[in-house]
């Protein structure tokens, strides 16, 4: 039998459909650095390289900003330590907004020591003068950002805004005094409006809790005393440092400093609902408090934001589509986040600076991180 030859068009073909198959295997990732691997710890509670690739490509993917710090925290145990060059363990990062939520535990501290109300009108001297209308917000209104007070926080010029005038124009040396004499432009607890202000009144309102005294060191000092022994000491935050304007108010809405670690630390205590080591801290009534949503804000707690999902089309600061709606973060401007996922038993620390472009394709990476965890 004569056997035919095959024309070569035939040949180009099938080898063309060989090479073809052979592309569409998988494609082998680059080998991870040394240095990515290196930050994993040996027990991680995920899969090694796995976290190891998704937490190095937070520091080295174009378009995420500068990631600066990153500290996991799983069942307790450190998985993750990473820093970028120039910074390290000892480095204090500034807190932006996450110092909210600082606030938010200050305030639930004095509440169970009797000294403040939650649902009692706020104690402001200046709006107890008869007629006020804003002697109808509460403390829980404050806590919510739900006061009503004449706000803007980014404005366009920045001047405009109402957080830089408190902070760096006509109210940074007295900030508490310059937030409180905002008219109001809500109903008390009718709207949500995020305002840094708002926590310089809760700090303010500490203070006054403290001490009688309007001297700014006495005032300075109550506050700093009480934080030191009740929280940071205890948790062994020893890089805590917090920032007081000129009248001694702490600056609680922005300015707390502390390392990655200790950053952490907070972390933690919230997702064990207050303890720490087995002493009860933060009342877990208060902590269960600070993480449920408000009437007017189901991604909004007491100074703390809530994983929870909002109306379709609107912007969200964390992403619910891709973690645990029980979890909740601190987050500070710039991409400061403090990420806390009880039901994983996790806590993630990101630190650096991006915009917000950046940081919607960050939390993204992040969010790698955390679908790593198996929900226990």
């Amino acid at each position: 039998m004569t056997m035919r030859p095959v024309p070569l068009i035939a040949l180009a073909l099938a080898t063309s459909s060989l090479a073809s198959c052979g592309s569409h295997g998988p494609v082998e990732e680059p080998p991870l650095s040394e240095e990515a691997l290196a930050a994993v710890t040996a027990d991680p509670g995920a899969p090694t390289k796995a976290l190891a690739r998704a937490a190095d490509e937070l520091f080295t993917l174009d378009g995420l900003g500068e990631t600066r710090a990153l500290v996991v925290y799983h069942g307790g145990k450190l998985a993750v330590e990473r820093y970028a060059p120039g910074y390290d363990r000892d480095t204090r990062f500034v807190s932006w907004s996450m110092a909210k939520t600082v606030t938010a535990v200050m305030i639930g501290m004095l509440v169970a020591d009797g000294l403040l109300r939650l649902d009692a009108p706020a104690p402001v001297p200046r709006w107890q003068r008869t007629g006020d209308p804003r002697a109808e917000i509460t403390l829980r209104h404050l806590l919510q950002m739900r006061s009503g007070l004449e706000h803007t926080e980014a404005g366009d010029p920045p001047y405009e805004s109402g957080e830089v005038r408190m902070l760096f124009l006509d109210g940074r040396d007295d900030m508490a005094d310059y937030a409180t004499a905002q008219p109001l432009e809500a109903e008390p607890g009718e709207k949500f409006e995020y305002s840094s202000n708002t926590t310089v009144i809760l700090a303010d309102i500490a203070a006054r809790a403290l001490t009688d005294s309007a001297d700014p060191d006495v005032r300075r000092e109550a506050v700093a005393d009480y934080l030191e022994a009740r929280l940071f000491a205890p948790l062994a935050m020893t890089s805590a440092v917090p920032e007081f304007d000129r009248a001694g108010t702490l600056i609680g809405g922005s300015l707390i400093h502390a390392t990655a670690r200790d950053w952490a630390k907070l972390g933690e205590l919230l997702r064990n609902k207050g303890s720490y080591r087995g002493e009860q801290l933060v009342p877990r009534q208060w902590v269960e408090e600070m993480v449920e949503p408000s009437p007017r804000s189901p991604h909004y707690g007491l100074q703390t934001w809530l994983n929870r999902p909002l109306p379709d089309g609107e912007d969200h600061p964390l992403f619910p589509d891709r973690a645990s709606h029980s979890a909740f973060s601190l987050i500070g401007h710039m991409g400061q986040y403090i990420f806390v996922s009880p039901s994983q038993k996790l806590t993630v620390v990101r630190l650096g600076h991006s915009n917000a472009e950046e940081r919607k394709a960050m939390l993204q990476q992040l969010a790698d991180i955390v679908e790593l965890y198996p929900q226990i």
